[in-house]
């Protein structure tokens, strides 16, 4: 177990009533040992990487080969408790982009969402933990073999490409709100 991850999320303040209601599932999570492991059921600890270009006007999105869904780089933490290495991990992996600069020591996003039962697994629960990253929007991209497509995404075309997705638009909110207080 991580307990600084548990303090951050058992002090998380946030505006968003969703993620209002996913800290006390959060905090059930980890008094788990196994909370870090993908074995471990009905659901375990992922990392993200919401990664913003320089103007905070686009992110770096994958489009998931098995979800087929547009989303942030991120996967399993498998036994890591330092999440925001798994999000750097799994960003470096998923997009070829190193030398991310973290904008905040502490965790961007809190999520938790489905994931949907395959022939070798049950359907279980994804608890995201996300951190925001920078990166320079004209760095070379590698798409990895666990995506179809990998693209910078303006702010103001995202609602469409990802139908919508709550949790996206959440992470736009927020770092609009970030980039404002930056200004």
């Amino acid at each position: 177990m991580s307990s600084q991850l548990l303090t951050e999320i058992a002090s998380y303040n946030t505006s968003y009533r969703e993620e209002e209601l996913f800290v006390p599932k959060f905090i059930e999570l980890l008094s788990s040992a196994r909370a870090f492991y993908r074995d471990h059921l009905p659901g375990h600890i992922t990392g993200s990487a919401w990664i913003v270009n320089q103007d905070f006007s686009k992110t770096l999105l994958i489009e998931h080969a098995k979800l087929k869904k547009w989303l942030q780089p991120g996967g399993h933490a498998d036994g890591e408790t330092e999440v925001m290495n798994v999000a750097r991990r799994e960003a470096l992996e998923e997009t070829g982009v190193s030398g991310l600069i973290p904008l905040s020591t502490t965790f961007f996003d809190l999520d938790i969402h489905p994931i949907p039962e395959r022939k070798d697994f049950p359907a279980h629960d994804h608890y995201d933990v996300r951190y925001i990253f920078q990166a320079n929007d004209s760095v070379e991209l590698t798409i990895s073999d666990e995506s179809t497509g990998l693209k910078w995404v303006s702010f103001e075309t995202i609602a469409s490409l990802t139908h919508n997705n709550q949790s996206i638009i959440r992470m736009v909110e927020k770092t609009n709100q970030l980039r404002n207080t930056n200004d």
